[in-house]
């Protein structure tokens, strides 16, 4: 069992819990709205992301998790967009508001409550609009809208159900359901996805806090096959503010076996709990998830960066869901929505500390995916199981064919079994080892076994690999590669010895003469033929972090200072934050704050400053980058480590520009 505990590095105690209280650090606001320039917001919950628009009142694209489908580029599976579902209009005395005649468009997103709020005014009518992807109700989203009037006007509002080019044989439907206390209609469009592999539906209901009777009557109509809205219209007087709300579900087939009725069901249920107990168990659903959290004093903006770096980490997946996330989470169809090694490497380990449920469903995805992996390793002529570097749904290989990373970058088994190990350290929970854990290290262990060649003593080699530098590939012995093969042959030995098993002596007997390849002075060598290109990412150093498979602070320090020179100035975010997190380690605070801060801000993208991959990129948001710098903050400034024994807190080093430093919510059993 494992318990959420609180870890200080304060100057003054009642400094940072000051803090805590204020409010400070929760609210990101778009600064100078240009709709060309316009990086969206996401707003999940880790099923259903929607994502924001510089259109008042809309939602750029809704992406459904877990859904794929073969579509757009490259012929493999793509994570599916589906109905937009939740648009508003606003007509005020029959003129609809658009980006060009609002007035005092404002855009923030609470962190703390996961609700994107947007202002603006438009012929005499103030509009607050609040948007949320409701975290109790994972398929269910909820639209909030007050009005005050400055005079007295006529507003329509209409909602749109609209239908992406790429789904099809779509069907809508409009039913009208009439209860002596309220009257219920439910907005639906139903499709397949492009091959037909998976019927997709959403339902839209409008919510009001009149009484029965008095509400407005709500209107349909159809405007082409794939489009139709529902609207009312209500006469507002400048002595009240108006409320009222719409509520929609999203679903597949790939959640419910029949998504149709479930999405018009889970819509009326939302319209009978009401806007007020809706909004009420989300924002406690969160509270909850806020018990992992990272205060900072005395840097507002650094707390928050990393408070909305979490957001995103939580937002982007949920316990018990099975589903992984990719290095864009729900933010959009980057990558295709596949999962990589970014998700055990990068974006695992923050949520390991401070929600092991979490991280249990990353690993959970990869587990439901293993007999794949088994198929995909025999496919290669190997034994045990080889994960794909581009998985999707099914757990196949879905890199596209001319990427050669899909066949040659095989890091990634061993960066799953390290994952696995790490969950088992911090919760000591055997019956998963037993049923899970176990299985899963000991068919990657196999493959290893299976995949070195077996050249003599010490030089059980690993050929023809792309290395976690992806500047390098078809090359022998790649240091990452190699320590994560040594580290799981490692870790099926102790799992089997703990379950009382009897390991394959085979597995230490292969990871003992596994090379770590070195230069004559004594750094490690990316691969055999590595002499000193520029490269793309890290890759020796993550031997140090997060692997701890070299421990030495001289060995460290001689790989740091040897490779941080050569790192590619437009690499990936990741990258910069591990040698910040390891010059944290070796008591060099000044450069680690440099370089975490480097790691992120040049790749800020407008208006609400999410992340991008790379400086100058444009494809936010990059929850990679965001796993890599809370990395930074927990195991370098803060000194927490994942040992056998669970997690465990060292001696922090803050950086100077911090009071204080508060981790809470760390799952130490």
């Amino acid at each position: 069992m494992v318990k959420q505990v609180t870890f200080f590095i304060c100057s003054l105690l009642s400094m940072s819990l000051m803090a805590q209280d204020s409010g400070k650090g929760w609210v990101v606001t778009a600064e100078n709205i240009q709709p060309n320039e316009y990086y969206g917001e996401t707003v999940a919950n880790g099923m259903v992301g929607l994502i924001s628009s510089p259109e008042p009142m809309k939602v750029k694209d809704v992406v459904l998790n877990g859904v794929f489908d073969q579509y757009g580029r490259g012929r493999v599976e793509n994570i599916l967009k589906v109905f937009n579902h939740i648009n508003l209009d606003i007509f005020v005395d029959n003129k609809l508001a658009n980006g060009q005649n609002i007035s005092n468009f404002e855009q923030r997103l609470d962190l703390r409550k996961a609700v994107l709020i947007t202002e603006f005014d438009f012929e005499g009518v103030h509009v607050v609009h609040k948007m949320r992807s409701l975290r109790h109700l994972p398929f269910n989203q909820l639209v909030e809208v007050e009005l005050k009037a400055s005079k007295p006007v006529s507003v329509r509002i209409q909602n749109k159900l609209e239908t992406p080019d790429h789904l099809r044989d779509n069907r809508m439907f409009f039913n009208e359901i009439s209860r002596p206390h309220v009257d219920i209609t439910l907005m639906t469009s139903v499709a397949q996805s492009p091959t037909g592999r998976h019927k997709v539906a959403a339902t839209s209901s409008f919510l009001f806090e009149e009484k029965h009777g008095y509400e407005p009557r709500i209107r349909h109509e159809e405007w082409d096959e794939g489009m139709h809205y529902q609207h009312f219209t209500k006469k507002l007087s400048p002595t009240a503010t108006y409320r009222f709300g719409l509520a929609g579900t999203s679903i597949a087939s790939e959640h419910v076996d029949d998504p149709h009725n479930e999405a018009e069901r889970m819509a009326l249920y939302a319209k009978l709990e009401g806007m007020d107990r809706l909004i009420k168990f989300h924002d406690e659903a969160w509270d909850t998830l806020w018990e992992g959290d990272i205060v900072i004093e005395g840097n507002d903006k650094d707390q928050l960066d990393v408070r909305s770096a979490l957001y995103h980490l939580y937002s982007f997946v949920r316990a018990g869901s099975g589903y992984s996330m990719s290095p864009m989470g729900l933010s959009g169809l980057g990558y295709n929505g596949h999962v990589f090694w970014d998700t055990e490497i990068w974006m695992y380990p923050p949520l390991l500390v401070l929600q092991p449920e979490i991280a249990r469903s990353l690993l959970d995805y990869r587990f439901n995916r293993l007999d794949a992996a088994m198929t995909n390793a025999k496919m290669h002529g190997y034994d045990g199981a080889m994960f794909p570097w581009e998985s999707a749904d099914t757990g196949s290989e879905q890199t596209p064919v001319w990427a050669i990373t899909g066949p040659f970058e095989h890091h990634i088994t061993g960066d799953i079994a390290w994952a696995a190990w790490q969950y088992f350290s911090v919760t000591n929970d055997m019956q998963w080892l037993e049923e899970k854990g176990y299985p899963l290290l000991k068919a990657t262990a196999d493959y290893w076994a299976s995949r070195v060649e077996r050249n003599g003593p010490g030089q059980y080699n690993i050929k023809n690999v792309v290395c976690a530098d992806e500047y390098a590939e078809n090359v022998d012995d790649n240091a990452f590669t190699n320590a994560g093969a040594i580290l799981n042959l490692e870790y099926a030995t102790k799992a089997a010895n703990l379950l009382g098993k009897a390991p394959n002596p085979d597995w230490m007997h292969v990871a003992e003469n596994i090379p770590i390849l070195k230069f004559n002075g004594g750094v490690i060598q990316e691969h055999a033929t590595y002499e000193g290109e520029t490269i793309k990412q890290a890759d020796v150093n993550l031997l140090a972090h997060p692997f701890y498979f070299v421990t030495d602070k001289t060995q460290i320090k001689r790989d740091l200072d040897y490779y941080e020179p050569r790192y590619d100035e437009f690499g990936p975010a990741m990258g910069f934050c591990t040698l910040a997190t390891l010059h944290a380690q070796l008591d060099n605070e000044k450069r680690a704050y440099q370089l975490w801060t480097q790691s992120f801000r040049p790749n800020f993208v407008p208006p609400f400053n999410v992340i991008s991959e790379t400086k100058g990129g444009t494809n936010p948001y990059f929850s990679t980058g965001a796993g890599g710098m809370l990395q930074t903050v927990l195991w370098g400034f803060g000194g927490v480590r994942v040992t056998e024994d669970g997690i465990v807190v060292t001696e922090q080093k803050k950086p100077n520009e911090w009071k204080s430093l508060e981790i809470k919510g760390l799952a130490v059993r």
